[in-house]
């Protein structure tokens, strides 16, 4: 099924691209794991907060066909 995924700061740069279209079935770990390894990024999940149809939601929740996700990283600055 089609996701709708936005990367925000050091994984946008990492990606080379804020948004994309991604053919994913599980749940929100497992499209993160599937991103990092597609684009090698240095952030683990740990180290990440998922938001899901412009919610924060645990990595646990399940995806459906049409979701949008964001995977916004720490971000410092004052």
């Amino acid at each position: 099924m089609k996701i709708a995924v936005r990367y925000f700061a050091l994984l946008a740069e990492q990606a080379g691209v804020c948004s994309e279209q991604v053919e994913h079935e599980g749940s929100l770990a497992s499209l993160y794991t599937h991103c990092a390894e597609r684009h090698s990024f240095t952030l683990t999940a740990a180290s990440v907060r998922p938001a899901l149809n412009e919610e924060f939601v645990d990595w646990t929740q399940p995806l459906v066909a049409g979701d949008t996700v964001a995977f916004i990283p720490p971000v410092s600055g004052g």
